[in-house]
């Protein structure tokens, strides 16, 4: 299936580009979220009428994304969490988790899916995580797990 892009995305192409997708992904992800057109000579052609406003739209996400870039990227944050003698985590920690972490301290909204955790963290230690805030900006923050202190029996 061939779309026509409406927004740069990283690792297919840039506003008015015309690539070839798995239909899945085109219909199911690419439209669906308004990321593209099904390629046509209309389309191409609305495309190609709308290229400034939304080059300058694009313009706006990614100078808003430096922002956030600004405030998060080398931040640290700690969190403690219940563990084996070994250091392995009861559970792990998930992008949602680290999402609330960043919200509530920094005053500002990143959602789980731009978080790219890698490997799911699952033992005690410290980790670099890579925040995707806009097709060209990779922000970067410092997890450190450590292991919660037992609270004695009574």
């Amino acid at each position: 299936m061939e779309v026509v892009l409406l927004e740069n995305i990283k690792n297919l192409g840039q506003i008015g580009d015309i690539v070839k997708v798995r239909r899945g992904h085109g219909r199911n992800f690419l439209i669906k979220y308004g990321k593209a057109l099904k390629a046509s000579k209309e389309s191409i052609d609305i495309v190609n009428k709308k290229k400034y406003t939304l080059n300058q739209k694009n313009l706006e996400l990614k100078k808003d994304a430096k922002k956030i870039f600004d405030i998060i990227n080398n931040t640290n944050y700690k969190f403690s969490k219940r563990a084996k003698e070994n250091g392995e985590l009861y559970g792990s920690i998930k992008p949602v988790e680290l999402s609330k972490a960043i919200s509530s301290a920094k005053k500002i909204e990143i959602k789980p899916s731009q978080i790219d955790v890698g490997k799911e963290i699952k033992k005690i230690g410290t980790y670099e995580i890579r925040i995707n805030l806009h097709a060209e900006i990779q922000g970067k923050i410092h997890i450190e797990v450590v292991k919660e202190e037992e609270k004695p029996k009574t």
